[in-house]
């Protein structure tokens, strides 16, 4: 049944939530958007003082938002920040289906959203196509990367992105991450001596190890590059079952001791685990 917008989500317009979606014509909100809502409200919340911070450094702040679908995160970041205290920043939204973008594009023009922008291409070759001057579209420098329940690998290509433009942040939301799981699958008889491969005996198992082991070497990952990461829910578990936020920042000073544990430590998984085709993607060289 719905309900009208509840008093916490008065800092967005409503004329842009009906716009997205959101609320219904009658200005009102069903259990699905609310949820929808609820999530990104929580994760602007984290954005936000990341926002400012960088904001405090220069007045064209800029977030670059990976796999951003129907960009609601963005549209309501612009709408509640952007437009109030970044004028002169950028939000530009990267995504891969042809038609989302051109609504996204749309929309902002109907809106007045000067400094968004949006980009069609797969997160993986985004990077690239900027290098090639192909994508005009990205801000020269780039404070925050954010990725919203990117798929599988999209999350890491998130994070080459942020790492390749000397990103400050990263806000990440991962989803359904499977390639280590199947890779578990595929060494499955070499590994049935591991202490651990009991983790491997069921594909429940194996995709929650999985999914979990996937993050904790992302975040090894981040360490060893110089990153301090903080891990935590971003909402309760009854709004959605893929919840973890990792969040990255760059310190003033770097700690180059817990770099190179982190490096050290993150190699032992990839070899301990038996996962010699995903050490490209996630192995690092320690920091002299």
């Amino acid at each position: 049944m719905a309900e009208k917008l509840p008093a916490e989500f008065a800092a967005y317009s409503p004329k842009l939530l009906q716009a997205l979606h959101i609320l219904t014509r009658d200005g009102r909100l069903n259990q699905d958007s609310r949820r929808k809502l609820k999530q990104v409200r929580h994760l602007l919340q984290f954005i936000e003082p990341l926002l400012r911070q960088e904001l405090a450094r220069h007045a064209d702040v800029s977030l670059v938002d990976h796999g951003a679908g129907k960009s609601y995160l963005g549209f309501l970041l612009y709408d509640s920040f952007f437009r109030l205290h970044a004028p002169a920043g950028q939000v530009v939204g990267i995504e891969r289906r042809a038609d989302l973008v051109e609504k996204s594009r749309e929309l902002a023009a109907q809106f007045g959203f000067g400094g968004m922008g949006f980009v069609q291409a797969e997160v993986a070759d985004v990077t690239q196509a900027a290098q090639s001057g192909s994508v005009d579209a990205l801000p020269a420098r780039i404070d925050i990367v954010t990725a919203l329940h990117a798929c599988d690998s999209a999350t890491d290509d998130a994070i080459d992105f942020a790492l390749a433009h000397s990103a400050r942040h990263m806000v990440l939301v991962p989803c359904c991450q499977a390639e280590v799981a199947a890779a578990l699958r595929k060494h499955k008889a070499q590994l049935k001596n591991h202490p651990l491969s009991a983790f491997w005996q069921h594909p429940i198992h194996t995709r929650e190890f999985g999914s979990h082991s996937t993050n904790v070497m992302r975040t090894l990952r981040l360490q060893a590059l110089g990153y301090q990461v903080t891990v935590t829910e971003l909402v309760g578990w009854e709004h959605s079952m893929k919840n973890e936020l990792i969040i990255a920042s760059l310190p003033a000073q770097p700690d180059r001791a817990g770099q190179r544990r982190a490096a050290e430590q993150l190699q032992t998984m990839l070899d301990g685990l038996g996962l010699p085709e995903l050490q490209s993607r996630f192995a690092v060289l320690p920091s002299p």
